[in-house]
């Protein structure tokens, strides 16, 4: 056995030094360097008797024969849309979220649902309370195994006994290895155990689906490596006072990062939810002023949603901006806009922005939508129901065009939507008969329509 070694790493970045410092280098934090002890081993694999391999040898990219990636099929079907048509064999994927937000009850039925040998681990939870969980999803899979066990060495042995199509780690904080001497948690732990997890997957093409705590700044905890071992990594969203939840694809190896996920929390479990746009929108009997209805596109998925603005005067001296699930950078430059631009007196009220559902937003095709609910707040008018937007603003006022506006003009007329307001510059292949389009190159053109 190797000779024990102190080093220092920083909780916040993993970056190691040689000695104690007071401030990060890397990431500028302040006493977030700790001292921990490593004792490295001569062999480290996750199988002690493997047999040495060949040095790998460099090839034309010519002579590389590309192979079809093989995908196990989740039964989930927001999961595999945003993993790219599901789980890659011998691919890790890291879920991170909020305390409480539903990752393990996620994992568990995908655990549950997969007609596949599972091995699911846990170090936080006893096997009663999985069985407790899983009678509550009401979904049962005969091949799933349930392990309570967060040391390695004890859980690649079990691996070699199941031999499992898909093993589920929860969490990854909770494990530690024998390679070296660090508390369960610990920067050094996170990355070796990760290490560990990622030769056993690429040496025996098994996925893992490793589940990660988040601090309080919303990034997974541990090394920023972390994210950068693994092949893909999720990010499951939410409000825990709303009951649906988003699953976003922030690094995808096998597909695309753009895709969306959404999920209604209950108490049987998490139901996925086929029509996004029925949720988005609030049912009420009458108009009311200040909400607009807009055209937005997540990945491949077309969204319609509610925006929500209430413009009133300033009680205090300085008017307040709020926005939730949108930008306020930029409300206030299409407040901007809209004092200089169009002459709208705005600079003495108080603004308030909601995108309804708890989502967010970061399409800039909503910024007529935005803008349109803040105009019809302002003029306390409401906005027929059977309207909806989908355009950008610049900066000099002008209607901006956008992308893939065709598909968006047919979830709005498939929704039943009348009338939609799009850029003039925005060019048509087919003629639309369902629904009427409104072209539109300023803002003083949109007042008109809506207000005149």
């Amino acid at each position: 056995m190797a000779k024990t070694k102190t080093t220092f790493f920083c909780q916040n970045c993993g970056s190691q030094y040689a000695k104690w410092l007071g401030q990060c280098s890397s990431c500028n934090e302040w006493n977030t360097i700790v001292e921990e002890v490593i004792q490295k081993e001569e062999k480290r694999s996750w199988k002690q008797n493997n047999a040495p391999k060949k040095a790998a040898k460099a090839l034309k990219i010519d002579n590389i024969v590309l192979n079809e990636e093989d995908r196990i099929h989740t039964q989930n079907n927001e999961l595999n849309r945003v993993l790219g048509g599901g789980i890659v064999r011998g691919s890790l994927i890291l879920l991170g979220g909020e305390p409480g937000i539903g990752k393990s009850t996620l994992s568990l039925q995908v655990a549950l649902a997969i007609e596949k040998n599972v091995l699911y681990v846990s170090g936080e939870e006893s096997q009663s309370q999985i069985k407790m969980r899983a009678e509550r999803l009401k979904n049962n899979n005969s091949n799933c195994h349930i392990l309570t066990e967060t040391k390695t060495q004890n859980i690649f042995k079990n691996l070699e006994e199941v031999q499992p199509d898909l093993v589920v780690i929860d969490s990854i904080q909770t494990l530690h290895t024998d390679s070296i001497e660090a508390s369960p948690g610990s920067i050094s732990q996170i990355r070796e155990t990760t290490a560990e997890l990622i030769k056993f997957a690429k040496e025996t093409s098994t996925p893992i689906l490793l589940i990660g705590h988040i601090n309080k700044e919303g990034h997974i905890a541990g090394p920023k490596i972390l994210e950068h071992m693994v092949d893909v990594v999720l990010q499951f969203e939410g409000d825990r006072n709303h009951t649906y939840r988003i699953l976003r694809a922030q690094k995808n190896r096998f597909g695309s990062t753009a895709e969306l996920g959404i999920y209604e929390m209950q108490s049987t479990g998490l139901r996925e939810v086929d029509n996004p746009s029925e949720i988005l929108i609030s049912q009420k009997d009458e108009s009311l002023s200040g909400t607009a209805i807009s055209a937005t596109l997540e990945g491949m998925r077309p969204l319609m949603i509610e925006v929500q603005a209430l413009v009133s005067t300033a009680v205090y001296g300085t008017p307040q901006r709020s926005a939730t699930g949108y930008d306020l950078k930029r409300l206030n430059m299409l407040l901007a806009v809209l004092e200089k631009r169009a002459g709208f007196r705005l600079g003495a009220k108080d603004v308030f922005l909601n995108i309804t559902g708890g989502i967010k937003v970061d399409d800039p095709a909503i910024d007529l939508a935005v803008v349109s609910a803040i105009l019809s707040s302002n003029e306390d008018d409401a906005i027929p129901q059977i309207f909806c937007f989908a355009a950008e603003i610049g900066l000099a006022g002008e209607i901006r065009p956008i992308n893939r506006v065709e598909q968006r003009i047919l979830e709005a007329e498939k929704l039943g939507f009348e009338k939609i307001f799009i850029s003039k510059y925005n060019k048509l292949s087919k003629p639309f008969n369902g629904i009427e389009i409104v072209l539109i190159s300023r803002i003083e053109e949109l007042y008109d329509n809506l207000f005149a």
